[in-house]
């Protein structure tokens, strides 16, 4: 099973954290967003083989994540 971390630079966003927590989705069991509040980092760390619909999250941002990793759980 892969674990997957995305994260995206809010800095040049059009949205801040306060707003993007106001829509964020419901994720599966074991899903969590992540937040830098002082380096303007947000994300999503994921398990499984498909991510959750991050749609939403992508348009409110305005741009796709800075940095998408996949890894194995060892």
């Amino acid at each position: 099973m892969p674990a997957r971390i995305l994260i995206w630079n809010l800095a040049d966003s059009k949205t801040t954290l306060a707003e993007l927590r106001q829509h964020l989705p419901e994720l599966p069991e074991g899903d969590a967003w992540i937040s830098n509040e002082v380096g303007e980092r947000f994300g999503l760390i994921s398990f499984g083989d498909e991510l959750p619909d991050i749609a939403g999250v992508v348009e409110l941002i305005g741009v796709d994540p800075v940095i998408g990793e996949e890894f194995d759980i060892e």
